[in-house]
């Protein structure tokens, strides 16, 4: 029997209505619809049930409600005796894994990520940061077209997603310089994403800092699970360690598909994404395709995932 991994979703998969279904059907899911909105001392509840999406795609929004969503989809499966051997999440989805490990407690986490939205959306005024996306190039190209680019201002990688899909982030001029320079280097595409902000790049360094200040009247916990930083794609050595990995994140580049080739030179042979969308499903598709990965979202995305591993 190999191990499971759950992986958690990060920001661009929210959706309204998300996780209403299994709220509805489980006790243990609604709970933390509760939790949340208590934490927060707002109706998280019916924002994500009832909202519309313009709300939910702001930044400090976006993020508790991921992460509360996930959390939902996380109880149902422990609920049913699924125990992941390792966690792990893209960037926002780090929280939800410190949660899902016991390293966090859940509201905390949400009131941290929201505090995070907003510290990260106030950072850069708008227009002045940029995110694209390079298609069918290796981490390697990428590198070396962000260099290049960088003489016209800040740019990075800053999602390693899965081959051949990498996100820069920067400057406007510099990425849109990147996406010359990748184009020319022969790049299939290179896309400016439509983002409220230049996330995982330098520019991000202050809401890093502020983070840091946020963090220091939360407790973190021994990790039950271990879990697998975006920072360094390594396991979390020591609880003493997640505090300044979670600060330096913010700024760093999520190295998600080095996170997952380690999980699975590690045994791991099953990944269940946790949360709205099929986004790291998508990856792990284009990462290994040997390895079962399984979704859960909604009551048919969990029962598919129940019966896939009941096999």
């Amino acid at each position: 029997m190999g191990k499971i991994a759950f992986l958690f979703a990060g920001q661009g998969s929210q959706a309204p209505g998300m996780g209403k279904e299994l709220a509805e059907n489980y006790k243990c899911a609604d709970a933390v619809f509760n939790e949340a909105t208590d934490a927060l001392g707002f109706d998280i509840k019916d924002m994500i049930f009832n909202g519309d999406k313009e709300t939910l795609m702001i930044t400090e929004n976006t993020q508790p409600t991921i992460v509360t969503m996930s959390v939902a989809a996380l109880r149902v499966l422990q609920e049913k005796g699924i125990n992941p051997d390792v966690v792990a999440g893209l960037s926002l989805g780090e929280y939800t894994a410190h949660v899902a490990s016991g390293s966090l407690d859940f509201k905390d986490a949400v009131k941290l990520v929201r505090k995070r939205g907003k510290f990260m959306q106030e950072e850069v005024p708008v227009g002045k940061g940029a995110m694209a996306a390079i298609l069918g190039l290796d981490a390697d190209e990428v590198r070396e077209a962000t260099k290049k680019a960088s003489e016209f201002g800040v740019c990075t990688g800053a999602n390693f997603n899965c081959p051949g899909q990498i996100v820069v982030s920067g400057e406007v001029d510099a990425v849109a310089k990147c996406c010359e320079i990748a184009k020319e280097m022969g790049a299939k595409r290179a896309i400016m994403l439509d983002v409220s902000a230049p996330f995982h790049c330098a520019l991000l360094k202050g809401a890093g800092d502020k983070l840091a200040k946020e963090m220091e009247n939360v407790n973190v916990y021994d990790m039950q699970i271990p879990v697998i930083t975006n920072v360094t794609a390594e396991y979390i050595n020591s609880k003493d360690d997640i505090k300044g990995l979670l600060e330096k994140q913010v700024s760093s580049s999520v190295l998600w598909e080095d996170s997952i080739r380690k999980m699975i030179a590690d045994g791991v042979d099953t990944f269940i994404e946790i949360g709205p969308g099929k986004a790291l499903t998508g990856f792990m598709k284009k990462i290994d395709k040997e390895v079962r990965v399984f979704n859960v979202e909604d009551i048919a995305s969990l029962e598919h995932t129940l019966a896939g591993l009941a096999e």
